[in-house]
Order: C-alpha cells, then structure tokens, then sequence
C-alpha cells in the first residue's frame, strides 16, 4: 500500500502543465513513428472545447491537430492512431455490435437522469440538460 502511493506521488510529481513556450518548436511524432512536423503555435476556437495545435508539415503546409489526437508530449508530440487505423484493429462484427447497442440504448446523465448525446468530434457524451460532458 506505501509502495502504490508512492508510484501515485511519483506519478502526480512527474506531471507537470505543458506550457506554449514549450510545445513552440517541438516534433510531432505520427502514431508510425514519423515525423509530421513542428509546432508553430496553440490555437482555441471561440464556441468549442479544446486546443488546437498548429504544425507545420515538412512540405511547408500548415495543419491543425486537435488535442484529442494527441496521444502524449513531453521531448516529442506523438499523435494517437488515426481513427480509421484503430477501427481496422477491430473486427468488424464488433464495430455492427458497438453501432447498434448507441442506437437502441440511450444512455442517461447520472446527474439529472436526462438524455445524453454523443459527441462524435470529442468523442464524448453531452448532457444538454446540465450543459455538461459526463
């Protein structure tokens, strides 16, 4: 039991805020270990939750990367697998069995006990009721 709160100390101690001035300059990993480019800035869009990454690609382009395709950063950003990588993972009868148990149970906000909606772009449920994510 001290050996595990130990780890959890270690592990709250070894996370720390990832500030602009650090992510600026720093190579993003794609999830095949290459290289897609450097961050040039963080952007917020006004009505949304959520970061973007600006980076620059090799050929010079500019593209944006939400937060939620980051899989970690500390010496490099290193990008989850891309959604359509991770779905040919899974078979596809799991994917038909997924689809049809969102479709026939909604689930309910543990809060208010109203509908929740899944969010596809932050791959979340939104109690509209609450105004909240659960």
């Amino acid at each position: 039991m001290i050996l595990d709160m130990i780890r959890m100390s270690r592990q709250d101690k070894d996370k720390k805020a990832m500030t602009k001035d650090r992510l600026i300059g720093m190579h993003v990993i794609d999830s095949d270990g290459n290289e897609a480019g450097t961050v040039q800035d963080i952007a917020f869009t006004v009505g949304k939750v959520g970061m973007t990454l600006i980076l620059e690609t090799k050929k010079g382009d500019t593209k944006e990367i939400p937060w939620e395709d980051i899989q970690a950063a500390g010496d490099y950003v290193i990008l989850r697998p891309s959604t359509s990588q991770a779905q040919s993972y899974v078979s596809q009868p799991t994917i038909q069995q997924s689809q049809q148990t969102q479709t026939t149970q909604t689930p309910t906000c543990p809060t208010c006990g109203g509908p929740l909606t899944y969010i596809q772009q932050y791959q979340r449920w939104y109690c509209y009721k609450d105004r909240k994510y659960v």
